[in-house]
């Protein structure tokens, strides 16, 4: 399914493997285009910081932020050169680039050190662990991040993928399905569903996030992207964009709320105490982590990667030999200490 989604996306915007450099004038000129890949929420706060702040100011840049549909969205966005720049799930690159090898796309700078891909569920309905999804309806949309590593999930966790209901779900309507009990579980981001259900009125202590990354997944969350094409031509623009989006998560670390009305700025249906909390859950789950603490954000660690390949390699045939060298580019990183969170 996620390779039949990945093809209809790259047909619908007429992708040429390697002969994307014509539509990057995005990226040539005065303004980068930077593709999210979902809607102004709370954890995009980061990037309209970077911008209100004036970091992206200070290098130079002026950048353009469009939201996304999901997070396999920016990836042939950025692979065709209509988006030098966006911000995507590194496992959906990785199987992207075994399908479509010699593509112009790569990763730079990781920033869901722990990926948000979850599980959740409801006490009420009776999911409160993973093998309680044997004999239930899961919900989970077709391009979600988190469906795409369920199969991995599901092995780490010793359930029997055979009596589970899987029922696709469109984005909009996975958390009212779960709150109105016309599925038992749904597969999503944990801050964002989360969110989502007590939003809708949802108890709080009937809701049960199931972190994938807490229950076996050493996979790797989003990342920021760029197009290799671009990237070459213009790699002190993409060390400047990195510098200026770790200035801005810097920013709102320190302070969330602030964050959230960055956003609210963008999108008038936000409500910025609840966005501003759906930040503080990425920011504490999944950006400042034991790893960045001491490292700083940015970079990976090569043997849990090499880990996290492996149980990729578990639930996914890959047609090439994984090439680190093409998934992830740490050279375009800012060596001047300004990806240190402290």
């Amino acid at each position: 399914m996620l390779s039949r989604l990945l093809s209809t996306a790259i047909l619908a915007i007429g992708l040429v493997i390697g002969g994307a450099s014509g539509s990057l004038a995005a990226g040539h000129g005065k303004k980068i285009a930077f593709a999210l890949d979902w809607k102004f929420e709370g954890p995009s706060a980061a990037y309209f910081a970077a911008i209100d702040n004036g970091h992206f100011k200070a290098e130079g840049l002026e950048v353009e932020i469009s939201a996304g549909k999901g997070s396999l969205d920016a990836i042939p966005k950025v692979a065709t050169g209509k988006f030098p720049i966006g911000f995507a799930d590194i496992n959906s690159l990785i199987k992207f680039l075994d399908k479509n090898p010699g593509a112009p796309v790569t990763a730079v700078m990781m920033v869901y050190d722990k990926p948000p891909f979850a599980v959740v569920g409801r006490a009420s309905q009776g999911v409160s662990k993973p093998k309680d999804l044997e004999g239930r309806v899961l919900g989970a949309p077709p391009p979600d991040g988190a469906w795409a590593q369920f199969p991995a999930f599901a092995s780490a966790n010793g359930i029997d993928v055979s009596k589970v209901k899987v029922q696709p779900v469109g984005f909009p309507t996975r958390e009212p399905m779960l709150k109105e009990g016309k599925v038992d579980a749904i597969t999503g981001f944990s801050f964002s569903s989360y969110l989502n259900l007590v939003r809708l009125g949802v108890p709080e202590n009937d809701i049960k996030v199931l972190l994938m990354a807490d229950y076996g997944l050493a996979l790797y969350g989003n990342a920021i992207i760029v197009n290799t094409n671009f990237a070459k031509s213009n790699s002190s623009k993409v060390t400047g964009f990195l510098r200026a989006v770790a200035n801005g998560w810097k920013d709102v670390i320190a302070n969330p709320k602030k964050g959230a009305a960055m956003v609210a700025k963008r999108n008038p249906a936000a409500d910025v105490a609840l966005e501003a909390r759906r930040l503080k859950l990425s920011i504490d789950a999944n950006v400042v982590t034991d790893y960045t603490k001491v490292n700083g954000m940015g970079n990976i660690d090569a043997a849990r990667m090499a880990k996290a390949m492996k149980q990729l390699a578990q639930n996914y045939k890959f047609s090439n030999k994984p090439d680190m060298s093409k998934i992830f580019d740490a050279s375009y990183l800012p060596k001047d200490g300004s990806l240190k969170l402290k």
